[in-house]
This record gives C-alpha cells, sequence and structure tokens, in this order.
C-alpha cells in the first residue's frame, strides 16, 4: 500500500527537447496536490512519469511502503485527457472491463453506477455518450476498485457544474480515508490542495 510518494529532482524531456529539470514534491496521505503551469510545461509528463509510462531524464519518483512495480500495478489510478474506453462496448461492459483490470468487484462496479448516476448510460454504446459522460464513465474505475494514490489530469474538464459537485464530494472522501491525489489543472480542485508550479 502507497503511504506517500516523493518526486525528487525530476527532469523530463520530449523528444529531444529538455521540458524542466529539478522539479521535487512531495504528497501525503489525505493530501491533494495541483501541478499548475503554462500549456507544454510538463504537468502531464510529470503525472505519466509517476504512473510509469514515461522514464525521467533524471530524477526519481519513489513510493513509501510500496516498491514502483507494485505501487504502479495495484496502488495507483490514472485517469488523463484520453478516457482510454473502448467506442465499440456498451457503457457497463467497459466500465465491468475497467473494474476487472484494476481489481475491482462487482460490487464496486453498482456503487460506481450510484455514486455518479451512471445508470441511464449503463445500455448505450460509449461512442454515443457526451465528453462529460465519458468522463464520469472514466471516474467509474476509482470507485469500483478503491486505489490509493489518483493521478488526474484536468479532471474537472469536461463535468458540468453538478457533476463537479459531486466528483469534488467523492474526492473529499477519498482523501478524508487517507488517500491521495495528485492532479495536472487550469482550473482549481474543489477541494483543499497544495499548488506545485511546473515551469517548463
Amino acid at each position: 500500500m502507497i503511504t506517500g510518494v516523493e518526486i525528487e529532482n525530476l527532469a523530463l524531456t520530449r523528444g529531444d527537447r529538455l521540458l524542466f529539470e529539478g522539479f521535487s514534491a512531495q504528497v501525503s496521505p489525505g493530501e491533494a496536490a495541483t501541478l499548475v503551469g503554462a500549456n507544454g510545461a510538463g504537468k502531464t509528463s510529470i503525472l505519466r512519469c509517476v504512473a510509469g509510462f514515461i522514464r525521467p531524464h533524471a530524477g526519481e519518483v519513489i513510493f513509501a511502503g510500496a516498491d514502483p512495480d507494485e505501487a504502479r500495478g495495484q496502488g495507483l489510478h490514472f485517469v488523463g485527457h484520453q478516457d482510454g474506453l473502448k467506442s465499440t462496448r456498451l457503457a457497463r461492459d467497459e466500465l465491468n472491463f475497467q473494474s476487472r483490470w484494476t481489481g475491482g468487484s462487482a460490487a464496486g462496479v453498482e456503487r460506481a453506477i450510484e455514486t455518479l448516476a451512471l445508470g441511464p448510460l449503463m445500455n448505450l454504446e460509449v461512442r454515443k455518450l457526451s465528453a462529460g459522460q465519458r468522463r464520469r464513465l472514466a471516474l467509474g474505475r476509482l470507485i469500483a476498485a478503491p486505489r490509493t494514490l489518483w493521478l488526474l489530469d484536468e479532471p474537472m474538464a469536461p463535468l458540468d457544474t453538478a457533476r463537479r459537485a459531486m466528483f469534488g464530494n467523492l474526492m473529499a472522501a477519498h482523501l478524508a480515508g487517507g488517500g491521495m491525489i495528485l492532479a495536472a489543472v487550469h482550473d482549481p480542485l474543489p477541494v483543499p490542495a497544495r499548488t506545485l508550479e511546473v515551469a517548463g
């Protein structure tokens, strides 16, 4: 189980271009932190590095309480701009797949459907959902398969006001239970969060 995340002197590149170097940060249980900065500064790249999708040019990511493979395989969720949903599946089948893939349960799927008001969408193909509906479906894995660390890339962007409030309550409950959130944002999260400046 992840009991903390430390990013030490991180440097990331995109192609031959250095995005930034010397970035350090910590996230502790019960804490949310937001990555802010200009477009292209490297906010999404930091999330992808923590998730293990890209290698750092320098520095490292340390997971307290778990080795990197265990932490990335069982301890975190990454929800990015690309929602990772298969467009030809029914929403229910996609949520079930996402849940099984990340170690969730049938009870967790039903809890996600109720919490995120997904019921009316379940028999629709994913390709027929709006951007906000697709985001809610992608967020369902956070509930269906609970994990300690949430890595979120502009999580609020496609959500309407009511759904933003609902997801804010979900984030608050996650933090109250000792969870952690690291999010790349342009708009503030609806929960208290420490700001981390990424200067590309």
